[in-house]
């Protein structure tokens, strides 16, 4: 299992929340990922294979809330 907390700046309402938590809750492997407004932070548990941090990112920004680095 891997887990990964990291920062969405662009965070800034429950919309937001939502959904980073329904696309990526919907990628194959994701355990859990739970998402806070206040602290804009994100954490990601997943299995890997068959899931990967690199597709993870790659959703994140598709959808407009990429992680900070």
């Amino acid at each position: 299992m891997q887990t990964k907390t990291f920062k969405v700046p662009n965070i800034s309402c429950g919309h937001c929340i939502h959904a980073i938590q329904s696309e990526v809750g919907e990628l194959e492997g994701v355990e859990s990922i739970v998402a806070a407004q206040d602290t804009k932070m994100v954490t990601v548990e997943w299995q890997e294979p068959p899931q990967s941090w690199d597709n993870i990112k790659a959703l994140l920004e598709e959808i407009n809330y990429p992680p900070e680095n």
